[in-house]
């Protein structure tokens, strides 16, 4: 059971601004709406608000939200915060604000408050008739996140916003990393980024280290396949490919793993270097240095 504050109750079961505004083409009014999440992955937030379009100030607001406890409560709170305030003043409104009208929120929904922030700011830009593509860069880096489409520059932009130092808290406010785990490591590097003041470029994206395990955490059994598998298909078998060879992933028995060598490779008198060097070597080096290959 999530401990709730009595504000997240209370605007839980007593929202006030649910629902959508009616557009009656009031003169100098403008409705906009703003839309985040997805039902598939568990939440989705529509916003509408309404603008006065002489003073740009937000004098109406209402939601529609598909979600939690924490969903419903943010996306009231939300309304309550930005009505009242200049187009201006509401971009400056951040998750936390959120969350802190609230009196906090669990760590684990802390994406409904993020959600929240992303909506108004989708609302915003559509008033003023701006793509969200051509205002927000959070979608223009590599794809950490496969399972909730979370690019690396909206993780990087998180951590900084809200201060985050684990892969665990980048999940609880984004979702990053909550469905196969295999962008965990990614999220921990991109973490030691933000620390030490490294900015999103082609030379450190994730692609280079994407699996190392700067943190040291156990992986589970899943996770550790996946990342094995992706180790195998994105950096050891175009190189066997390259030369004639291949290899396919046989089994995984603890820090064992068994590997079908194919092709060249399978008759190559070198296969054995092939499993050290090729292989086991850069499975140790990306995910867990106890890992053993072996040939089947």
């Amino acid at each position: 059971m999530w401990e709730y504050t009595d504000k997240v109750l209370e605007l839980f079961y007593n929202p006030k601004n649910q629902g959508t505004i009616e557009d009656k083409g009031e003169v100098g009014v403008q409705i906009s709406t703003g839309e985040v999440g997805s039902i598939a992955c568990g939440d989705a937030l529509r916003l509408h608000i309404k603008v006065d379009q002489e003073t740009d100030k937000i004098i109406d607001a209402r939601f529609q939200t598909f979600g939690c406890t924490s969903a419903i409560a943010s996306s009231e709170a939300l309304v309550e915060i930005v009505k009242g305030k200049t187009l201006d003043e509401a971009l400056k409104i951040t998750n936390k604000d959120i969350a802190e009208y609230l009196g906090g929120l669990p760590q684990e929904k802390m994406h409904c408050s993020v959600m929240g922030q992303e909506a108004l700011e989708a609302a915003v830009y559509n008033y003023r008739g701006i793509p969200l593509e051509a205002h927000d860069d959070d979608d223009e880096g590599a794809l950490i996140c496969s399972c909730f489409g979370v690019s690396e520059p909206k993780i990087r932009r998180v951590i900084q916003e809200n201060n985050l130092t684990t892969a665990e808290e980048v999940t609880n406010y984004i979702k990053a990393g909550g469905g196969c785990g295999t962008c965990l490591a990614s999220i921990d590097d991109i973490i030691i980024d933000v620390q030490r003041g490294i900015t999103s470029s082609p030379q450190n994206s994730s692609n280079s280290n994407y699996i190392n395990q700067p943190s040291g955490k156990k992986l589970t059994p899943v996770q550790q396949i996946a990342l094995i598998q992706k180790v195998l298909d994105e950096e050891v078998r175009p190189v066997l490919i390259a030369d004639g060879g291949d290899v396919e992933l046989y089994d995984v028995e603890g820090d064992k793993v068994k590997v079908l060598l194919q092709g060249a490779c399978g008759s190559c008198s070198s296969s054995t270097a092939t499993l050290k060097i090729a292989i086991e070597s850069r499975l140790k080096e990306r995910i867990n240095q106890n890992i053993v290959v072996e040939a089947v």
